[in-house]
């Protein structure tokens, strides 16, 4: 059973920063692409950064490039690091896995999703 379990969002004013963390666990993602994705209240999901198994691959949407990272530490932990939070920011955060090469910003390329954390940021 492939489970993601997503941590450390919460409440911060704007300007503000917050760690989110992924934990995945139930088989061996050191070959997988993980990624980060988004939902605010209304909205479709959206794609928020992706990172490569072995980590030198990245990417970012561009509303977030230069605030956000995403890093790697190991095959089943991914972070992203949220600075400068901005009210926009404000949504459910998901972590997801890939069983395919390569990094997409496409809901439909990731296999496996966590439960979401909520990252709410005040004006």
């Amino acid at each position: 059973q492939v489970q993601l379990v997503e941590s450390g969002g919460g409440l911060v004013q704007a300007g503000g920063s917050l760690r989110l963390s992924c934990a995945a666990s139930g088989r061996t993602f050191s070959a997988y692409t993980m990624g980060w994705f988004r939902q605010a209240p209304g909205k479709e999901r959206e794609f928020v950064a992706a990172i490569t198994w072995s980590g030198g691959g990245t990417d970012y949407t561009d509303s977030v490039k230069g605030r956000f990272t995403i890093s790697r530490e190991n095959a089943e932990n991914v972070y992203l690091q949220m600075n400068s939070l901005k009210p926009e920011d404000t949504a459910v955060y998901y972590c997801a896995v890939t069983l395919r090469a390569g990094i997409s910003r496409g809901v439909s390329w990731y296999n496996y999703w966590g439960q979401g954390t909520q990252v709410t940021v005040s004006s």
